[in-house]
């Protein structure tokens, strides 16, 4: 073993738990998409302020969650009551796949 090589210690359930738990308390970024558009470059040059953008989804359509690029979850957005009031919000409608081994 090198000098500079500190020593490994195995991973035991104990530690395997303890590190899980940690992980699970770091906050992570989660992205709503609620749609996309393609406009031409001009068109996009040209935009100002009021200008309307169209997207490809309907306004009752459900919105797309991400962490990072991959899908987790599908939902509709919601507007929060009482002291929240006027916040935008997500309720899921659909647990994508492999989100649920996310936990």
């Amino acid at each position: 073993m090198d000098d500079n090589t500190a020593p490994t210690v195995p991973a035991t359930p104990d530690l395997t738990a303890r590190g899980a738990r940690l992980l699970q308390q770091i906050p992570i970024e989660v992205t709503v998409s609620v749609g996309r558009a393609r406009p031409l470059v001009q068109d996009l040059l040209n935009l100002s302020e009021s200008a309307i953008l169209r997207l490809d989804r309907r306004i009752d359509d459900p919105v797309e969650i991400y962490v990072g690029d991959k899908l987790i979850a599908r939902g509709e957005l919601q507007e929060m009551e009482g002291a929240d009031a006027g916040q935008l919000a997500v309720r899921l409608t659909e647990v994508v796949g492999d989100a649920r081994d996310l936990g």
